[in-house]
């Protein structure tokens, strides 16, 4: 009981630290310690500790010395090398994932990305960074998940999070045709489209890198 509760605390806790990175609010480059983000989040340091090895595992933190862990500075040639490995490994992994993931985990994705799509079209508010997130996670993680391979799926997970700073909150007029690429990739999936699977994740991932490099390339 003790262990499960520890795990969940330090999961919580990289949740948030891990919106601290994402949103902005921490700044590449910015120190992180253990004991200012225990003040901060108003938890004990022990969560803290693990959700920051969680975090620099995952590339987006760089251990700096003794004074700690800082928010790791992307330039645009690292953002392209995970762009490159994620195209080689992720239409890989929707060609091995189609026909295998369950019927109502896609379906759930779908209605909710017919609903961003929905919103979007009358005009409302964008959804928060959290929903995004969710879905894209939602996607992308059970395809890496359902490929067969635990270790495929460690690596891909840990990519995802190198270039998840620009989200569609960083990249607005992505919206839209992220979710319709994300709900063809449902379709063939769905049906067990192996090679369609795998295009229609090159062609996404294509289009994500053309985004990253108008956003980053100076006009």
């Amino acid at each position: 009981m003790l262990i499960e509760t520890s795990k969940r605390l330090a999961q919580q806790a990289y949740e948030q630290i891990l919106e601290l990175i994402l949103s902005g609010e921490a700044e590449p480059g910015e120190m992180l310690t253990e004991r200012r983000l225990a003040e901060t989040l108003d938890v004990s340091r022990t969560p803290i500790r693990d959700a920051l090895l969680m975090l620099e595992s995952e590339g987006l933190l760089k251990r700096h010395g003794s004074r700690g862990l800082q928010v790791k500075q992307m330039r645009i040639e690292d953002y392209m090398e995970v762009l490159q490995i994620r195209l080689m490994l992720e239409p890989e992994a929707a060609r091995l994932a189609a026909g295998h993931i369950p019927a109502d985990t896609l379906e759930d994705l779908r209605q909710r990305l017919q609903d961003i799509l929905a919103d979007a079209q009358k005009g409302t508010a964008r959804p928060d960074r959290e929903t995004v997130r969710a879905v894209d996670d939602g996607l992308h993680g059970a395809i890496a998940n359902m490929a067969g391979n635990a270790h495929l799926a460690q690596i891909i997970h840990s990519l995802r999070r190198q270039t998840q700073i620009f989200d569609l909150r960083s990249m607005p007029e992505r919206l839209t045709s992220t979710c319709q690429e994300h709900l063809t990739l449902i379709d063939l999936l769905e049906q067990g489209k192996s090679d369609e699977a795998a295009e229609a994740m090159r062609e996404h991932l294509d289009h994500v890198r053309a985004s990253i490099i108008r956003r980053l390339t100076p006009q």
